[in-house]
């Protein structure tokens, strides 16, 4: 059993916020995949479904961002599983909008729901770092991450949803290669291969013949000999 967090902030306040992104692929996962209704349990969002022919547990903390590990270590407890079990989707400054990584343990980063898991859990679980860019300054941070997605952020954005759907259940079984493939699907397409029709090669009509060609074709040939040649002469 594995459970699948997914970070943000309650409401539709912040709904659409890049704070949310770890919402938002909860969501896709959970429609894409038939997982049953939310309910609220764990201080938070919850479901739980299968993903291959393993059960999955989904969990929108809600919390706040900043008190997320709160949530995740009670519903960790009360499976009696391991921070092996546990797979964070997150908002990454440090990726590029569209870019998403793969990580098991390290630090948080500064990132305030990776800080409360950290506390709760320890640091010894699987992270999926949603690219979201950095807005270049520091002191600009908390504002840009709690402000919506802006209408050209929509095209990559449902992509990288749609392909952590799509590689779920690699990233159940453990292969994030399979699952990183299934977003780089998403995001670029496969070119399908359209062969062009065959063009016979058409011929070239040959030169049209030069007077003294034509002239020549049109005589007869000369066929006798030139000793019968000269004996006509003087017959």
């Amino acid at each position: 059993m594995k459970i699948f967090v997914g970070l943000g902030n309650p409401g539709p306040k912040y709904a659409g916020n890049r704070h949310n992104i770890g919402f938002m692929a909860l969501d896709r996962i959970a429609d894409d995949h038939g997982f049953a209704p939310w309910r609220g349990k764990f201080q938070g969002a919850f479901s739980e479904g299968l993903l291959g022919n393993q059960k999955v547990l989904l969990l929108k903390p809600e919390t706040f961002m900043n008190l997320s590990g709160q949530s995740v270590g009670e519903a960790m407890r009360f499976y009696k599983l391991t921070s092996d079990d546990v797979i964070v989707f997150h908002d990454e400054l440090d990726l590029a909008p569209g870019k998403v990584r793969v990580k098991r343990g390290g630090g948080h980063a500064g990132h305030n729901g990776l800080r409360s898991i950290h506390a709760h859990i320890g640091p010894d679980y699987t992270r999926v770092r949603m690219g979201i860019g950095h807005p270049g300054n520091k002191n600009a941070v908390s504002s840009y991450v709690l402000r919506d997605f802006a209408k050209a952020d929509e095209g990559w954005l449902d992509d990288v949803l749609r392909g952590c759907a799509d590689g779920a259940v690699d990233l159940v079984e453990g292969d994030s290669g399979k699952f990183m493939n299934a977003i780089g699907r998403r995001i670029n397409p496969p070119r399908s291969s359209t062969s062009q029709p065959k063009t016979e090669a058409v011929k070239a009509d040959p030169a049209p013949a030069s007077p003294s060609e034509q002239k020549a074709d049109a005589e007869p040939k000369e066929t006798r000999s030139p000793l019968q040649r000269l004996m006509d002469k003087f017959s």
